[in-house]
C-alpha cells in the first residue's frame, strides 16, 4: 500500500490518472489537491473510493508540507497547471503564478519534508509537462527528443519550460528524486470543452460553428489520456531519477484531419444511434446535412506553432512504454463517452458560454 498526492487531480489528465491508479492499484490511497478552478471538477473523480479531495492551492507551501508529513506520502504526481494557450495569450499572469510559482512551492515542500527533516523516506516527485516546451518543427524536421533545445513560443509553454527547469534544478542541487514526462496533445474522457476535440464535438452536436485557425494544417501528435496515464505509471515504477521521458500517442495528424474525423463520426453516429437526432435537433446531421458544413476559418492564433511530433524511443527502451490506442479507436471511445455523459459536460459547456 502507498499514499500518493496528485495535484490537479480533479482536472482532465489528473482526473483520468486518479481513475486509472485506483483501478490498477486498489490498495493505494490517492489524495487529490485541487483548487477547483474552471477546469477542475469534483464530479470528475466522484465515485473513486480510494480518492480523497482536498480543496487547496499548490502555492500554499505549508498546506502541502502538512499533507506530505501527516499522510505519510511518498509519491507526488504534479498535474496542476494552467494549460490553455489562448488563455495564456490573453492573461499570462495566471500561468506564471500556477505553473512556475506553484511548482516551486511544491518542490520546496517536498524538499523540506522528504530531505531536510531527515526521514530518509523513499520518495518520487513526478512532474507532468508538455511537448510545447520544445517549440515548433518544420515539416521535415525529426520529432522532438528529450535532448532537444527548449524553445517555447507562448506564455503557456514558457511557463511550463520554467517549471521543468526548476524540477531539474531541485534534483541536481538538492538531491530530490524527480522525473519529468513531456506529453503530446491529450484527448479522451473528462476533457474541458475549451480544447479542440471536445469543443468541436459539442459544437457539432449543437449546430455551432467549427472555428479553424489559419489553414487548419498545424500538426500535432495525439495521445489518448489512458495511454498517458500508463506512461506516467511507467515513469514512477521504472524512470531514473533526474530523467525526462517523452510520452506520445504515435498519431501525428494535421488539425484538419482531426476535425474531418470528428465531423464524419458525428454524421455516422446520427445515422446509427436511435434517438440521437432527437437529443440534438440543432446538429446539421440531425437534419440530413453534413457536419462539415459548420467548418469556419478564422484568423490564426498568435505564435501558433506549426508542428509538434514526439520521439518516444527513450520511453520505449527504458520504461517499456508504447501507446495501446490507435487514433481511430481512441476517438470512437471518446465520442461514446461524451454521448453517454452529458450530465458531466453540459454544466461546463453552459458556463463556458
Amino acid at each position: 500500500m502507498a499514499n500518493l498526492l496528485v495535484t490537479g487531480g480533479a482536472g482532465f489528465i489528473g482526473g483520468n490518472f486518479v481513475h486509472y491508479w485506483a483501478d490498477k492499484h486498489p490498495g493505494d490511497t490517492v489524495i487529490v489537491l485541487d483548487c477547483l478552478t474552471y477546469a477542475g471538477n469534483e464530479s470528475t473523480i466522484a465515485g473513486v473510493e480510494q480518492a480523497e479531495l482536498v480543496v487547496g492551492d499548490i502555492r500554499d507551501t505549508e498546506l502541502v508540507e502538512k499533507m506530505l508529513r501527516e499522510r505519510d506520502i511518498g509519491t507526488l504526481v504534479h498535474f496542476a497547471a494552467e494549460s490553455h494557450v489562448d488563455r495564456s495569450i490573453s492573461g499570462p499572469d495566471a500561468f506564471i503564478e500556477t505553473n512556475i510559482l506553484g511548482t516551486n512551492s511544491l518542490l520546496k515542500a517536498a524538499r523540506k519534508v522528504w530531505l531536510d527533516e531527515g526521514s530518509g523516506k523513499p520518495h518520487r516527485f513526478h512532474h507532468i509537462s508538455t511537448d510545447e516546451v520544445y517549440g515548433s518543427l518544420g515539416p521535415d524536421d525529426p520529432a522532438f527528443a528529450e535532448g532537444n533545445q527548449y524553445q517555447p513560443n507562448s506564455p503557456y509553454s514558457a511557463s511550463k519550460a520554467s517549471s521543468d527547469h526548476l524540477v531539474r534544478a531541485y534534483h541536481h542541487t538538492f538531491g530530490l528524486e524527480v522525473t519529468t514526462s513531456n506529453c503530446s496533445n491529450n484527448y479522451g474522457p473528462y476533457q474541458y470543452p475549451e480544447k479542440l476535440i471536445p469543443l468541436f464535438l459539442l459544437n457539432a452536436l449543437h449546430g455551432r460553428a467549427l472555428p479553424i485557425y489559419g489553414d487548419g494544417m498545424n500538426v500535432r501528435d495525439w495521445l489518448h489520456v489512458e495511454d498517458h496515464c500508463r506512461g506516467i505509471e511507467a515513469c514512477l515504477h521504472k524512470g531514473r531519477p533526474g530523467e525526462c521521458y517523452n510520452i506520445g500517442g504515435g498519431a501525428e495528424l494535421p488539425n484538419m484531419a482531426v476535425i474531418d474525423h470528428i465531423c464524419a463520426s458525428v454524421d455516422k453516429a446520427m445515422e446509427e444511434i436511435d434517438g440521437l437526432a432527437d437529443r440534438y435537433p440543432d446538429a446539421p446531421a440531425a437534419k440530413g446535412r453534413p457536419t462539415d458544413s459548420l467548418k469556419t476559418f478564422v484568423t490564426d492564433r498568435a505564435g501558433h506553432d506549426r508542428r509538434y511530433a514526439i520521439d518516444e524511443a527513450k520511453a520505449r527502451a527504458e520504461l517499456g512504454y508504447a501507446p495501446s490506442h490507435t487514433f481511430e479507436d481512441g476517438m470512437a471511445q471518446t465520442l461514446r463517452w461524451y454521448l453517454e455523459n452529458e450530465d458531466w459536460w453540459r454544466p461546463l459547456a453552459a458556463t463556458d458560454g
